[in-house]
């Protein structure tokens, strides 16, 4: 009988495929016995998960260079990976917070050395919650693997390719920062700006609504519901100027909102996305790179306030140890 439901569950995979799923087919590879892969942090993970899900911390932190933002060496996410039972070889769902792109980055990291059979719960945590479904607080094991990972360096743009893509207009190029960012006001690197010939079609926007981190922020509403992702419908609307046959880069600040448009872009038909995985801080960085709406770091300004925001945490400080003598 279980050789009959694995191959039941099997079929009806390979049938259904899809790269985003919804609450319903996470529970489909719950059954099938698929690796359920929980990319927040830890104390969240413990909080409560998926049952069955493995955790090795928050993937932003865990496989990336603090400073550069970059990969950490392939050899450690290897022993990492496989330490924790992440065989990328394997059926994988990803999930963290709904809407989270970091949960992306963790896809697109499977992806990225070699995983084919990659999946992810957009919903996350918070929609299967919000379904009823049971919780689990002990952490998850797997037993460890040996697996090689293979980078698979097609699905990245580098630097030097991303110049010679910007001087001949090969290709259509996607900023998915915020408007800010875009257009100088917000500098996060070197300089501020955007990418030549770029088009400015923020993350957020394939999330129902695209102000809720916002509106959460400003307490105007009480969950994240609006960050679901918009049906196929909107979403084909919001990338109607682009041409899904041509081949597409997507960039950020430093890959981890590209990926998340990036797998969008890909369920909606477009045949040739990449990531620039480098993204602004590789290339906000690079002076010889051309900018648009191009502003420079003021420095000056932002010692100033330092200075004030420590002047006001002295004053605070001093005002709570009067308070307690």
């Amino acid at each position: 009988m279980a050789i009959v439901l694995a191959s039941i569950f099997s079929m009806a995979f390979a049938q259904q495929k899809t790269t985003i799923i919804q609450t319903e087919q996470m529970q489909q590879a719950l059954a099938r016995g698929a690796i359920i892969w929980d990319v927040r942090d830890e104390k969240s993970y413990l909080e409560g998960h998926i049952p069955g899900a493995v955790n090795i911390g928050e993937v932003g932190s865990v496989l990336r260079d603090p400073n550069k933002e970059d990969y950490i060496p392939t050899e450690q996410i290897q022993k990492l990976f496989n330490s924790a039972g992440l065989d990328v070889n394997r059926d994988i769902v990803v999930y963290g917070a709904r809407g989270n792109p970091y949960a992306y980055f963790g896809l697109y990291t499977i992806n990225y050395f070699g995983g084919k059979n990659a999946q992810i719960y957009h919903d996350g945590i918070d929609g299967w919650k919000q379904a009823g479904l049971p919780i689990q607080k002990e952490r998850q094991t797997l037993e460890p693997v040996s697996v090689v990972l293979i980078a698979q360096p097609q699905l990245v743009v580098s630097n030097e390719e991303m110049l010679k893509i910007v001087q001949s207009k090969s290709a259509q190029i996607i900023d998915t920062r915020t408007p800010d960012e875009f257009t100088g006001k917000d500098v996060r690197a070197i300089r501020g700006g955007h990418i030549p010939n770029s088009v400015n079609i923020p993350y957020e926007d394939n999330w129902q609504d695209p102000a809720t981190a916002i509106k959460l922020r400003k307490k105007q509403v009480s969950d994240n519901s609006g960050m679901a992702l918009k049906n196929q419908t909107d979403l084909k609307r919001l990338y109607a100027n682009l041409d899904p046959d041509k081949e597409t880069v997507v960039y950020c600040q430093s890959g981890v909102r590209a990926a998340e448009t990036a797998v969008v872009l890909k369920t909606l038909g477009f045949k040739k996305v990449k990531v620039y995985d480098s993204a602004w801080l590789g290339w906000g960085n690079n002076l010889k790179a051309p900018v648009a709406d191009e502003t420079f770091l003021n420095v000056g300004a932002l010692n100033a306030k330092m200075t004030a925001m420590q002047n006001k945490i002295n004053q605070l400080e001093e005002a709570l140890k009067n308070k307690n003598n």
